[in-house]
């Protein structure tokens, strides 16, 4: 079993994300028309003084789209790991409360949120006692939804990578796996999946033991395709912020920028007239109703 820290997080993820500045400055925000699609499912848009848990807020890539937002948000940030939660409070962000806690064990009030987001982030903690609990923090009726930035070369096996040169990182970073959840293995949905009893017996039960289920099913599911521009040095920045690859040394990390610096002098590789490389990707996000 991957070794956990004292705030309860993987090793490998805190350790991976201990350089909150470069993880800032170097993942993506989010497309204007996913974040307004994904806040629209969630029944927020448009909706003045909304409160909005938002779960694993990390440095605040999407926590700050919530604080610039014309709606006038209420947020409850909740953020286990410190280094990333001290560049959240340094933004001081309008309406944002900052919070020090865990999906499982949020210190908000019964039944507070109009809506609950988790951000580039449900993969860590989808686990029955965390959705337990986002359904005790958000009103009947409220909606739980997740988004994530998936580049190509971080996607599932299954998604068709745009290019030679990204699926070839996609290869080396599951050749990377290290047993822990990530958005690529899709294991995240299996939680909801769960809710669902086996047989009619197993519903009754459930029915005597607080089993029902606490969302609805199926998913609401929906995906903007985009394409940025990096420099060289931008794109290798930018994929140093994954956990897998920012914790690797020595001969590993040798091998890494060996093999990334023969991959972009590929034959399919776009560049502009800046020399900057298209680097493609989609934003996904989902959303289902607290029942």
């Amino acid at each position: 079993m991957p070794s956990q820290t004292k705030n309860n997080l993987p090793a490998a993820a805190e350790e991976g994300f201990k350089d909150a500045a470069s993880y800032d400055a170097y993942r993506p925000s989010y497309l204007p028309e996913a974040v307004e699609s994904f806040l629209s499912k969630l029944n927020v848009s448009q909706q003045p003084s909304a409160k909005v848990v938002e779960i694993a807020s990390g440095t605040g890539k999407f926590t700050e789209l919530l604080a610039w937002r014309p709606e006038g948000f209420t947020v409850k940030a909740v953020e286990p790991h410190h280094g990333m939660r001290e560049k959240l409070v340094q933004k001081n962000l309008s309406g944002v409360e900052i919070i020090e806690g865990k999906a499982d064990k949020m210190p908000i009030d019964d039944e507070w949120g109009d809506a609950c987001i988790a951000a580039q982030a449900f993969h860590w903690f989808a686990t029955p006692d965390a959705l337990r609990e986002i359904h005790r923090v958000l009103k009947p009726g409220a909606v739980f939804g997740a988004i994530w930035n998936i580049e190509d070369y971080n996607k599932p096996r299954a998604w068709e990578a745009s290019t030679k040169w990204e699926q070839k990182i996609n290869d080396f970073i599951w050749s990377l796996d290290d047993g822990l959840p990530r958005f690529r293995h899709q294991k995240w949905k299996e939680v909801f999946e769960q809710q669902l009893p086996g047989n009619p017996l197993q519903a009754i039960k459930d029915a005597f033991t607080d089993g029902l289920p606490k969302f609805s099913l199926p998913l609401g599911e929906d995906t903007i395709k985009w394409t940025v521009w990096l420099s060289e040095e931008a794109l290798a920045s930018r994929l140093n912020t994954l956990s897998q690859i920012a914790v690797l040394k020595g001969d590993e990390r040798e091998a890494w920028i060996k093999l990334f610096k023969e991959v972009i002098q590929g034959d399919d590789v776009e560049r502009n007239e800046k020399g900057e490389i298209a680097v493609h990707g989609l934003t996904y996000f989902f959303w289902t109703d607290r029942l």
